[in-house]
């Protein structure tokens, strides 16, 4: 099976080996030996100095976590969207009681910063300002270090800024504390090369200054407690243990690929598969100057249903794709291309593609 969808996304060999490990006691010194390493690994890929957590949850529970830690209800929140993801984290901030002032770009395009920076100054108040890296629904990478220099423009009035990077760490370069971002979310299934189960968090000195004023609810993402409890090499309740093996195994070949070489194999990927699909004389969603290096959203012939092709790739060329999302959903195929993925496995989609257009 030729999974390309923007997650899960297949698993190398040696993490599906890894897997398949006997369990551990969590609150023992062989699993702290397994959490640190792991912290310090994906340390190094947000680069930065500060905290970075593993949750055990989904990447939508991170953007939770963060925003719980550090939101009071009634709080002014900016959340900049260009698609569905960033639709959804204005959701979750909603629904723990924020003051939700939405920023919306058309689907296809990326965010402005001078427009960012504008909203920021005609709402003064706003305390949160939240940004997704790299919309999956439609194929777009924010570029987000103009984003950064609008911030720090405003020096210490700016508001805390989270991003959403689930689909984008691990592929794409976002220097954490050069860009000056506050908490960073990310999750295993994507670039990552590991199963779902996972999520992960970087915060801020200055992150954990909000959290201490902020009064959401907070429980199992409470995290004071993860913070106090990973300082005993251990976790606050039962971790996903097989998900840390598979991730400490993908961890350490990303590692010995680098994180310059990872950032190029992505792109190179992305450009070889916008080249072959327009020589389908199909249509990308997404200008070639905002295309995601992970994952590519096209336009289906205006005669045929996503669904449709969909279902035919996986059953007659065992290649599995994602339709679009709302509106988009049976105008558009969205194609990954992150994590354990291959010129061939590309070259295998394109292939299967062409068959089922050409039929």
């Amino acid at each position: 099976m030729n999974l390309r969808i923007p997650g899960p996304t297949p698993l190398p060999p040696q993490v599906q080996q890894a897997l398949g490990q006997d369990m551990i006691s969590h609150r023992g010194a062989e699993f702290a030996a397994l959490l640190d390493e792991v912290t310090r690994q994906l340390r190094r890929f947000l680069q930065t100095k500060g905290d970075v957590f593993v949750l055990t949850g989904s990447g939508t529970g991170g953007l939770e976590a963060a925003l719980v830690n550090v939101l009071s209800p009634g709080d002014c929140v900016l959340a900049v969207s260009c698609g569905v993801f960033g639709q959804r984290f204005a959701d979750i901030a909603r629904a723990f009681g924020a003051n939700v002032q939405q920023l919306d770009f058309p689907w296809g395009q990326a965010l402005n910063a001078d427009a960012v920076g504008q909203a920021l100054r005609r709402y003064p108040d706003t305390r949160v300002l939240l940004t997704t890296h790299n919309e999956t629904s439609t194929g777009v990478l924010n570029d987000l270090a103009p984003l950064a220099s609008v911030l720090r423009s405003l020096g210490t009035s700016r508001p805390l800024w989270l991003v959403d990077a689930v689909s984008s760490l691990g592929a794409v370069e976002l220097p954490m504390d050069k860009w000056g971002c506050d908490l960073v979310i990310s999750a295993s299934q994507k670039a990552w090369m590991a199963p779902p189960g996972l999520a992960f968090i970087g915060v801020s000195a200055r992150a954990w200054e909000f959290g201490a004023q902020a009064r959401c609810p907070r429980f199992y993402w409470d995290l004071d407690s993860v913070r106090r409890y990973a300082a005993k090499g251990q976790t606050p309740f039962t971790p996903a243990v097989s998900t840390l093996y598979a991730l400490r195994a993908s961890l350490a070949s990303m590692a010995e690929e680098g994180l310059p070489a990872i950032v190029v194999r992505h792109h190179r990927l992305a450009e070889h598969l916008r080249a072959g699909l327009k020589a389908l004389g199909l249509r990308l969603f997404a200008g070639e100057a905002v295309a995601s290096p992970t994952v590519t959203a096209t336009y289906v012939p205006h005669e045929m249903l996503a669904t449709v092709v969909q279902q035919r790739l996986v059953v007659e060329h065992g290649v599995v794709v994602a339709t679009g999302q709302g509106a988009l959903k049976e105008k558009l195929l969205r194609i990954a291309h992150m994590g354990y993925c291959s010129m061939e496995d590309v070259d295998h989609m394109l292939k299967a593609l062409r068959s089922v257009l050409q039929q």
